[in-house]
């Protein structure tokens, strides 16, 4: 009787180690990104749709989208509230403009600040850059994705649109996020980051 208890034990605790289920990923930020989505506690998702949540899809990695921006800073930008997808307006000022190459044409995105965040450890050189383009409503979130900088240096800024993600309200309703601002439209595709998000 001893024996077979043991061997249930085994049975189960192995079925229980084949349930889980490996990060997916094709880089290591693709992989930070999933398990994120799969922790209840880091996760926008809704309960039912982390339950089945497999992975997000990501565009495959492609080095053409790490630019190499120049970053021109505009000091004299006044502070302003930043319209959400809620009656929230929280405060940012635009801390410059990134001029760089894609595609064979030239571009130019503003980037900002996020006042509110200035007082955070770690966030004291976070910049922001949302942005619209080609792809929208097609593969990628209608209302446009985001990318996380850091203050350089210098002039010279590495975008890796790679690293673009969507809003949590492209999940989750109950989240409120900062609408892309329509100066910031790329006429082009950009075809990197993470696609529209599609429950399974």
């Amino acid at each position: 009787m001893k024996k077979l208890f043991v061997l249930f034990l085994i049975i189960s605790v192995s079925a229980c180690a084949q349930k889980k289920e490996p990060i997916t990923g094709e880089t290591d930020w693709q992989r930070e990104m999933n398990a994120n989505f799969k922790d209840a506690s880091k996760s926008p998702l809704k309960d039912k749709d982390r339950k089945t949540f497999k992975g997000l899809d990501f565009f495959k990695f492609d080095s053409i989208y790490v630019v190499h921006a120049t970053l021109t800073r505009t000091p004299n930008e006044k502070p302003f509230k930043m319209k959400t997808t809620t009656e929230r307006l929280p405060e940012y000022v635009k801390y410059g403009v990134v001029s760089f190459k894609l595609h064979g044409e030239n571009h130019q995105l503003n980037i900002y600040q996020n006042i509110g965040l200035l007082s955070e450890p770690g966030y004291e050189d976070y910049l922001f850059l949302p942005f619209l383009d080609s792809t929208n409503g097609e593969t990628s979130y209608a209302g446009g994705r985001y990318v996380e900088c850091r203050i350089p240096k210098g002039h010279n800024l590495t975008i890796d649109f790679n690293t673009a993600y969507n809003p949590y309200c492209a999940y989750n309703e109950k989240y409120s996020c900062p609408i892309v601002p329509r100066e910031n439209y790329l006429d082009t595709k950009i075809e990197a980051g993470v696609k529209t998000f599609k429950k399974h």
